[in-house]
């Protein structure tokens, strides 16, 4: 079957607020950014000519007609965002430190990307695409996890590969020990797993960051995991190789969306390869590119709109030489 789609990813999509300076009387200032992490990875996507759609639910409000503008404007399929009549959209408002960190204050109970339903769900569309992208948002409450659940087993009845991003956002939850069950869910069934520093230490209960993947590598089999470090790069885990590439020092103003860009260059790297048969010599190139151009979403506001060209990924990779 012809695929029309490179990837579908499914889950939340929200107004990212982001401090912006203070007004004349001293008031903060917030800049609305188009966000959530699976339209961050599309966005990237996009950017390298992959031809995406998104699986999801905004409100019938100002920033629901925003987010579908934005999507039709940066090129992703909207045909699979529907519009829930009563419950609003989305918002998180993101406090940043001095040191580019951030934390989220969220307007979300409920929020309009809850309201997915399974009935929704199709799976003649997911079947459309090579890779199927999902988060843990998207299973924080039971009417949408089972749309998830539902858009996952497409996906696999379908022979797509699954890419699957834990993305905890502690206060989303009504507890931990959800969050803990519903990660390890997704990593039952994905073929890629991107996973940060504090998430792997969360689930596998290990400082030491290979020994937290060799329990999901024991514990789950997944094929390629790849963890993100922050400034200091990241590594990927595959078939009893481990792999790394150190991170690219920029001016960072924020780290929103810095994870979401590092996955979506990983998972474009990794349809033009054959996933079955990497080398270490890809993996390491599939990193480097990946990391610098998280690098370069850090020097910017917001997400959706802040993706870098391939071209100044590779520009940045040619200023710093290994």
């Amino acid at each position: 079957m012809e695929k029309k789609f490179d990837v579908i990813a499914m889950g939340e999509l929200l107004i990212d607020f982001t401090m912006n300076g203070t007004s004349g009387q001293g008031n903060h200032l917030f800049e609305a950014c188009p966000g959530g992490a699976p339209c961050n990875v599309l966005a990237l996507m996009n950017k390298m000519g992959r031809k995406t759609a998104f699986l999801g639910k905004v409100g019938k409000d100002q920033f629901g007609t925003l987010l579908r503008r934005t999507l039709d404007d940066v090129g992703i399929d909207t045909s699979g965002l529907l519009t829930d009549e009563t419950v609003n959209t989305t918002l998180a408002f993101v406090h940043t430190f001095p040191d580019g960190d951030r934390e989220f204050s969220f307007y979300r109970n409920p929020g309009a990307d809850m309201m997915l339903t399974a009935d929704e769900v199709n799976p003649e569309f997911l079947a459309q695409a090579k890779l199927f992208h999902f988060g843990t948002l998207s299973m924080t409450h039971d009417g949408v996890r089972e749309a998830a659940k539902k858009a996952v087993k497409a996906a696999k009845d379908n022979g797509l590969l699954v890419s699957f991003d834990p993305n905890l956002r502690p206060p989303l939850w009504s507890s931990l020990d959800l969050a803990k069950e519903q990660m390890e869910y997704g990593f039952r069934f994905c073929d890629i797993l991107k996973i940060s520093d504090n998430e792997i230490q969360f689930v596998s209960g290990k400082e030491d960051y290979d020994e937290g993947i060799r329990y999901l590598q024991d514990t789950y089999q997944i094929p390629l995991i790849l963890l993100t470090m922050g400034k200091d790069g990241s590594r990927a885990y595959y078939k009893g190789m481990r792999v790394e590439r150190p991170g690219f020092r920029c001016k960072t103003i924020e780290t929103t969306g810095a994870g979401d860009t590092f996955c979506g260059s990983a998972l474009n790297y990794l349809l033009e390869h054959d996933f079955k048969h990497l080398t270490g010599e890809q993996l390491g190139e599939m990193l480097t590119f990946a990391n610098a151009a998280a690098a370069i979403v850090t020097t910017r506001k917001g997400a959706i709109r802040a993706m870098p060209e391939r071209e100044e990924v590779l520009e940045l990779i040619r200023q710093n030489p290994a």
